[in-house]
């Protein structure tokens, strides 16, 4: 054993013990889930009324090319409420995890493309999600779903 890299070598060791794919997958989860589900919360009342304000916003702000103010929010609203849920409970991560960066890469080129730091960080952790699965602690998990 090289004396160098030993302590080194056990200490990686250690961290991939500690730091597993489960610990990253559940903590990615819950990251994205809370961003995206806070973003859909502001779009609606009471459990998933889309509000005017909503509306209004995809209609100045956000003008998604090829798809109509009304269609947008609701279609926004929705999923920033359908797929959190899905990955806080591990169910059809992968697929959830992609819906999710699809969303951001919208935002991204079509509504605020100077947030591209933030984005990149949310892309990192949602591609982790789509590569890698919820792990251990998900539904997943449970019922064999890869």
């Amino acid at each position: 054993m090289n004396p160098v890299t030993s302590p080194a070598a056990a200490f990686a060791a250690h961290l991939d013990r500690l730091v597993s794919h489960d610990m990253l997958a559940l903590a990615a989860r819950f990251s994205m889930a809370a961003i995206f589900l806070q973003s859909g919360r502001t779009k609606v009342e009471g459990l998933l009324a889309v509000t005017p304000g909503a509306i209004e916003l995809f209609r100045t702000e956000y003008r998604l090319p090829l798809l109509p103010p009304e269609w947008g929010a609701h279609l926004a609203a929705y999923a920033e409420h359908l797929f959190p849920l899905l990955l806080v409970l591990g169910l059809g991560t992968r697929l959830s995890a992609a819906a999710l960066l699809g969303m951001t890469l919208v935002i991204q080129l079509f509504v605020y493309p100077d947030a591209w730091p933030t984005h990149l960080s949310w892309a990192g952790l949602l591609l982790y999600l789509v590569g890698r699965g919820g792990g251990r602690l998900s539904l997943d998990r449970l019922l064999r779903i890869p």
